[in-house]
């Protein structure tokens, strides 16, 4: 409605649109010719039908209502626009002769915000005119305002949305392998640097198993890159299957290359998890007519287990890992390997 205020009203240097509602003629003479003195816009109606016809014909800024109507009364008219969403903001005044009390308590109750008593003053009913127009527009200010302050929150808090979904993305796309879909090598950095710190200070055991698919490049020669990328894809898939803790970490180190990070656990706990591992993977019986080892996909596991030390760089985990996979594949491949390290990293 505050619209269609806007439209008619004080924006054509009105000082208000009123509807001055009576069945009197000489009432509506008097109060008309009154307001438009005073610089109002006067709108008339002798009855309450004509009164409901108007305000949704003109939409006046306030209504001046008489009471004592034939066949719909100020009451009536007053509940009526009260109870549609479009006419129940627009200030009703009550101006009738009569003057009992009961009467104003009920013109309050059904909505009016104001009475005044017949016979009235001009500058009275002048002066009440002008307050409420005054409440009442900076009643639709604040409302606006509010709207302005409510959409600027909703489209802050859309945009903070908008930007944690891209960071988790952004994260997401820097941490994952591209194909696999499993941490990517930084993330294996990051993951390997911070458990080694936390391990080190808590002095408990960390874990690491270098995983190597056999014979890959007879895969590929074989069957084709595209159908090596699925076969790491689904090899991926079920090495993620077999690590049950969210503190595991799986990556792809490079290549047919992957790495496991396994924090708190023993060299025993290691070399279960690395035989699932390789069960796992001839579950998958993915065909290699190229392999020396199986008429299947296979892989290859070497497993280094120490307390971290913090003067020692985690390379050393990662160079001996690497030596107990060689040792693997040295002894046939399809195997799990341990690295004979020292439990506890010495500088």
């Amino acid at each position: 409605m505050s619209d269609r205020l806007e439209k008619h009203g004080s924006m054509h240097g009105e000082r208000g649109r009123i509807l001055v509602v009576d069945d009197t003629p000489d009432n509506l003479d008097l109060l008309g010719s009154l307001l438009t003195r005073k610089g109002f816009k006067v709108l008339t109606a002798n009855s309450g039908r004509a009164a409901i016809a108007c305000v949704y014909q003109d939409w006046p800024e306030l209504i001046l209502l008489d009471i004592c109507m034939p066949q719909m009364d100020g009451y009536a008219v007053c509940m009526a626009l009260k109870a549609d969403e479009h006419t129940k903001n627009i200030p009703i005044i009550f101006i009738s002769a009569l003057d009992e009390v009961l009467d104003k308590i009920k013109a309050f109750k059904v909505g009016g915000i104001d009475y005044i008593t017949k016979p009235f003053h001009g500058a009275e009913v002048v002066a009440r005119i002008d307050t409420h127009l005054s409440i009442c527009r900076l009643q639709q200010q604040l409302e606006a305002q509010n709207q302005l302050l409510q959409q600027e929150v909703r489209d802050r808090i859309a945009a903070e949305t908008a930007l944690q979904s891209a960071n988790r993305e952004l994260y997401r796309l820097a941490n994952l392998d591209g194909l696999t879909q499993v941490a990517n090598r930084r993330s294996f950095d990051a993951t390997l640097d911070k458990e080694w710190r936390r391990l080190s200070r808590e002095q408990n055991p960390l874990s690491l198993i270098l995983c190597d698919v056999d014979c890959f490049k007879g895969f590929n020669d074989t069957y084709g890159h595209q159908s090596g990328d699925e076969c790491l894809k689904q090899i991926a898939a079920a090495m993620t299957a077999v690590l049950k803790r969210p503190s595991d970490l799986l990556a792809r180190y490079g290549g047919e290359e992957f790495v496991i990070v396994l924090p708190n656990t023993p060299e025993s706990g290691a070399i279960h998890v690395a035989e699932e591992i390789r069960a796992a993977i001839h579950d998958l019986a993915l065909p290699h007519r190229r392999s020396s080892v199986r008429p299947i996909v296979t892989l290859s596991l070497g497993i280094a287990t120490l307390i971290p030390s913090i003067d020692v760089n985690p390379e050393f985990l990662i160079y001996a890992a690497d030596r107990a996979l060689y040792t693997a594949k040295m002894e046939g491949r399809d195997r799990a390997c341990v690295a004979p390290v020292p439990l506890v990293a010495e500088s």
